[in-house]
């Protein structure tokens, strides 16, 4: 989870650059924050997809390959 302040800052970034505009030392800081944001996201998003299965309404586990894939590679490290 990315830390408070840390959203904070990019709301605080975001609302300036459609009020005022932002310097560029306040562009770079803002790109590599949402990047944070964004690998964070992404690797939520992943973990959640690691612990899933899919069952059909009779029963069988119809899991994608993908996933399945996925969980397999978390299983060896």
């Amino acid at each position: 989870m990315l830390a408070k302040e840390k959203l904070e800052r990019i709301n605080i970034l975001a609302k300036k650059a459609k009020d005022v505009g932002l310097t560029d030392n306040e562009k770079e800081e803002q790109k590599k924050l949402r990047q944070e944001y964004l690998n964070n996201v992404r690797s939520s998003f992943k973990n959640q997809f690691k612990g899933m299965t899919v069952i059909d309404p009779e029963g069988k586990d119809v899991t994608p390959q993908k996933v399945r894939d996925l969980q397999d590679r978390n299983k060896k490290h």
